[in-house]
């Protein structure tokens, strides 16, 4: 903290009131993964948009709010946490507390106040329904996959992935206070698609997982077995994603890029599975298979999200 001296009235000085560093906003801000917030608000704004009923504008932008601040709590507690695992992966070293620009207690606090704050305002702006399904979201990323699971059991992910599949059917419940089979699909898809998602990620990631003792599947099993698991979990999920239009809450157009985007996982899982390149002990390049199927995973989730949206919004 700096403090700038300026002379006062009576020739003496005082203090200019502090200004925040602007690296140091970033570094707070950096707490709360906002990369990864970003594909979090977005699911849960479509379970909101595509939910039967109305809220206020002003409402819906409140809760979409503390979707992501509460997305951002948990990932400040996830960081606290890992702290000791962070300083030793190469993609995580900078991270504000294992570069030593934060204190671990005081992120710790910061996603413990942020956490009760953004559970405490959708409940009062929305419903206590969608502030439970907010709460226990942060408690099983937290407490479930964080603490538990993911130094413990290659199917870390697996299960863990559903922490991330929580958004929209918070969205759908700030909206219609329940939850219902629409939002389960949701969660569904996001669930399924959460592994092939990161497994794609740990096949060029490897080193750093095996360096920090982390069992993600490439370390425990190997890649091949990991690629094989990445090719059955897309063969599961691109069903999955045209269910919404198979129970009748999404339209042709939906099913058309669902389909469309099933189809291409599917081709990108199958050049993960042919390309051996992983399962050699070389650096993998940015056009291996393994990254390009962990980029197109990406779109294909927020594609298929935002086709649902616009058919709803446009075309309904």
């Amino acid at each position: 903290m700096s403090e700038t001296m300026v002379d006062d009235t009576k020739g003496g000085s005082a203090p200019l009131p502090y200004s925040a560093d602007p690296s140091e906003v970033r570094d707070w801000l950096q707490l709360l993964k906002p990369r990864v917030m970003t594909l979090v608000v977005f699911t849960g704004l479509v379970g909101l948009v595509v939910a039967p009923g109305h809220l206020h504008p002003v409402l819906a932008a409140t809760a979409i709010l503390c979707i992501a601040v509460a997305a951002g709590a948990a990932g400040a507690i996830n960081m606290w946490y890992d702290r000791d695992i962070d300083a030793v992966m190469r993609r995580t070293q900078g991270r504000p507390i294992p570069s030593g620009k934060i204190e671990a207690g005081a992120a710790l606090g910061y996603g413990i106040f942020l956490s009760v704050l953004s559970v405490g305002i959708m409940g009062l702006a929305t419903n206590w329904v969608a502030a439970a399904v907010l709460a226990l979201s942060i408690g099983f990323y937290v407490f479930v996959y964080t603490m538990w699971l993911k130094r413990r059991t290659p199917q870390n992910i697996v299960i863990g992935g559903a922490a991330g599949a929580f958004p929209p059917v918070i969205g759908w419940a700030a909206v219609t206070g329940s939850v219902t089979l629409e939002p389960l699909v949701l969660f569904a898809i996001i669930f399924f698609w959460t592994p092939p998602h990161f497994w794609a990620l740990s096949l060029w990631a490897h080193a750093d997982y095996e360096r920090a003792g982390v069992p993600m599947l490439p370390v425990v099993a190997g890649a091949r077995e990991t690629r094989r698991q990445i090719l059955l979990y897309t063969v599961l999920l691109a069903p999955i994603g045209l269910a919404p239009w198979l129970l009748g809450f999404a339209g042709p157009a939906y099913a058309v890029v669902a389909g469309g985007l099933g189809l291409g996982f599917l081709y990108y899982a199958m050049t993960v599975w042919r390309d051996p390149q992983d399962a050699t002990g070389r650096s993998l390049t940015n056009d291996a298979p393994a990254r390009r199927t962990f980029r197109f995973s990406l779109l294909y989730l927020a594609l298929l999200f935002a086709a649902l949206a616009v058919e709803h919004l446009v075309l309904r």
